[in-house]
């Protein structure tokens, strides 16, 4: 099983804010948590973050771990140590998937980033996305496309992966 996301999918929230996880999604977030084992729920960590964040960061429990450990290794007292413990220890959600397969996402949270009855899911490596779809289009989308357009149409963006270590 891969241990990372792929894909993008529009699914309807409901007035409790239930809203389903692409199902592929929900077999990372198995393969991706240690506790998990057949008739488990798969648990995960909703980073939902400052003002500027108007997206949810679903992170797998191994990834959340991945981040803690390099928060850890800051020093004791630092601005960059407490500002990412803000982050990503005070501005999270531990939660996990229901029965169903499906995410209960807090009132706090929805109305954070503005979800009322569509959420957009978008795969962002060892993490994926939620979002309003209107505000994924207008910000997200459009910086990608922007830079898309800057490249010029004979540039393949593969020649950006040119040069990084594989290791």
């Amino acid at each position: 099983m891969s241990r990372r996301f792929r894909g993008e999918s529009t699914h309807k929230v409901d007035a409790k804010g239930r809203v389903s996880i692409p199902a592929l999604f929900r077999r990372v977030l198995e393969a991706c948590d240690p506790n998990w084992d057949t008739g488990r729920n798969p648990e995960l960590i909703i980073v939902y973050g400052d003002h500027r964040r108007s997206f949810l960061e679903c992170y797998t429990m191994e990834a959340i771990a991945e981040v803690d450990a390099r928060i850890d290794r800051l020093p004791r007292g630092s601005a960059q140590r407490k500002a990412l413990q803000n982050l990503f220890h005070g501005q999270s959600l531990p939660t996990s998937v229901d029965e169903t397969g499906r995410l209960v996402l807090p009132q706090k949270l929805r109305q954070k980033i503005g979800l009322d009855d569509e959420a957009f899911f978008i795969a962002a490596g060892d993490t994926f996305q939620i979002w309003k779809p209107e505000t994924y289009e207008t910000e997200e989308l459009a910086k990608t496309e922007a830079w898309l357009d800057s490249l010029g149409e004979d540039v393949d963006p593969l020649i950006f992966l040119d040069g990084i270590d594989a290791g």
